[in-house]
């Protein structure tokens, strides 16, 4: 019997669930994940869905968890070439992944498990990401003060949430890239005298 206490998970079938869960979230969305759903889909037991996660929030954390929504950039050599690079992910559409994260951000304002998927997928990649191209700087003789790093890394994550909820399929032109970069992002470690601190 799959809900047998004691009975060695199956990955495969863990990996199958999890699949499934990326799918209904990515094609129908957060309000649509239940275990009904999930275990027709995978053909699969809901006993087995809740040996391994007791709730939805917890399937979704688990499927949404193991992405890397930002990926570190090569090093450009400078800081403008960095941002650029990091944000050059913008001029495309949401991938599955992205749509499945994107799904869930609205209700994880409410739920923990739901938050903690995200920050582990986006967050926690985008403030290592955002913090080596500071690191980076640093080795070339180019100070940027903590205060504008931690200023630059809210704004930065600001546009990619809104890449997340923003209607359509997530992408820009790459002109307007180019201004954000351009305008917004290196004003904020290059011009820090005049600007506000982060808070």
């Amino acid at each position: 019997m799959t809900g047998t206490p004691g009975r060695p998970l199956s990955a495969e079938l863990s990996e199958q669930l999890l699949a499934v869960a990326v799918d209904i979230l990515a094609e129908e969305g957060w309000s649509r994940l239940n275990s009904d759903r999930v275990a027709a889909r995978a053909r699969a037991g809901k006993a087995g869905i809740y040996r391994r996660w007791p709730t939805m929030a917890a399937l979704a954390r688990a499927a949404v968890g193991r992405f890397r929504l930002v990926e570190l950039p090569e090093d450009t050599g400078s800081v403008r070439g960095d941002l650029r690079a990091l944000a050059d992910r913008w001029t495309v559409p949401l991938d599955r992944e992205e749509k499945a994260a994107a799904s869930i951000v609205g209700a994880a304002r409410y739920d923990e498990q739901l938050r903690a998927g995200l920050d582990e997928a986006l967050v926690r990649p985008l403030t290592e990401a955002v913090a080596t191209i500071g690191e980076r700087a640093q080795a070339r003789g180019e100070t940027i003060e903590d205060d504008r790093l931690a200023l630059l890394y809210s704004v930065v994550e600001a546009f990619w949430w809104q890449r997340f909820t923003v209607a359509g399929d997530g992408a820009v032109l790459a002109e307007q890239v180019d201004r954000v970069v351009d305008e917004v992002l290196c004003p904020l470690v290059e011009q820090s005298e005049d600007l506000p601190v982060a808070v």
